[in-house]
């Protein structure tokens, strides 16, 4: 289970999810396909999901379910020593504290990250609510 990343993947990883899919071809296909996929399981996707817990990574798993609101997730990240992934997903969810605890650790890019996945997330609650696009999924 691979928690350290050189600063060129997570900057590839923080442009894959906001949208980049070259940048996350790039990491699924260089050595990095649990940050790849990370980026389909963000958005739901089941496969992906899957396809994390299967393979090893359910510490990105529980990153993805504590932003949705999974106490649970949150509990077992600090339990398994995973406080720093835990303040990304508080991030993620929205926690204006955990983003300067990233921030004061000196883990700006995750930081970083953890914002554009409460980006994402917010983007698709807001899709969730909008009847307009209910027959465009």
């Amino acid at each position: 289970m691979r928690t350290e990343y050189p600063a060129k993947v997570l900057l590839a990883w923080g442009e894959a999810i906001a949208g980049h899919t070259g940048l996350r071809d790039w990491l699924s296909k260089n050595g990095y396909p649990e940050l790849g996929i990370f980026t389909f399981a963000l958005r739901n996707k089941p496969d992906a999901r899957a396809w994390l817990m299967k393979n090893g990574h359910p510490h990105l798993m529980a990153v993805i379910t504590g932003i949705e609101g999974d106490k649970n997730a949150l509990h077992w990240l600090d339990e398994h020593g995973f406080q720093v992934l835990k303040q990304v997903a508080l991030t993620g969810d929205g926690d204006e504290a955990a983003f300067q605890w990233l921030v004061g650790h000196g883990h700006k890019e995750l930081a970083v990250i953890g914002y554009k996945m409460y980006l994402v997330k917010s983007e698709l609650e807001d899709d969730n609510k909008d009847p307009h696009k209910y027959g465009q999924r």
